[in-house]
């Protein structure tokens, strides 16, 4: 997965730069027809309606608030069973953790990952055991801003060997959650989008 992740970053933006340089040199016998056809289109405008614009709030809101993911959470006296319970319910592998009776403040954050080297491992169980016992805590938490571009937030989360990341908004707090599943997606479909942009550009489509 790292791999994959780390060649759709490097090898994305080589493959449309040589893309980009092709279409934006054509052959002499091609000049007249290329420059009727799109002389209001640079590939600079292409190139800025890229990927590289796209942001981790994008990513949010084509989850939908309501959507399973966005915004789970569980609190710090809850257990690690149910917390794990919640996830198999709604297909995910992380809780964001607050604390009771304040429903946005984040404590920290509970993964699958906790739950297997914490509790599987050191042979605890998982009835008994609270979910602020074993957390990530708040201020050991690495986080993201609405604002932060997609590929800024597949580096750190490769970087740094995370699955999932909170979404801190400054003076809001706690906006979301976004997964490397999430980001891939967000990654590849971007590029999907923009290859169709260039083969259009290239057949006469704008």
């Amino acid at each position: 997965m790292q791999r994959a992740i780390q060649a759709i970053g490097s090898h994305g933006s080589l493959l449309k730069s040589a893309v980009l340089r092709h279409i934006s040199a054509p052959k002499p016998a091609m000049l007249p027809a290329v420059y009727s056809r799109f002389m209001s289109v640079s590939s600079a405008q292409i190139e800025e309606s890229g990927f590289e614009t796209a942001t981790v709030a994008d990513i949010l809101k084509s989850k939908g608030k309501s959507a399973d993911g966005s915004w789970l959470w569980c609190t710090t006296d809850d257990t690690v069973y149910d917390a794990v319970k919640s996830m198999t319910q709604h297909n995910v592998g992380a809780l964001v953790v607050v604390k009771p009776g304040q429903d946005k403040v984040i404590a920290g954050i509970v993964t699958e990952r906790d739950y297997l080297r914490k509790i599987i491992v050191q042979g605890r169980s998982s009835k008994s055991t609270k979910v602020g016992d074993i957390m990530t805590e708040e201020n050991k938490l690495i986080t993201v801003k609405p604002g932060t571009r997609v590929l800024q937030a597949m580096q750190l989360m490769t970087e740094k060997r995370i699955r999932h990341i909170p979404v801190i908004e400054d003076g809001t707090g706690m906006v979301g959650m976004v997964s490397i599943g999430d980001i891939v997606r967000a990654v590849v479909s971007e590029h999907r989008e923009e290859l169709n942009r260039l083969n259009a550009y290239i057949q006469g489509g704008y």
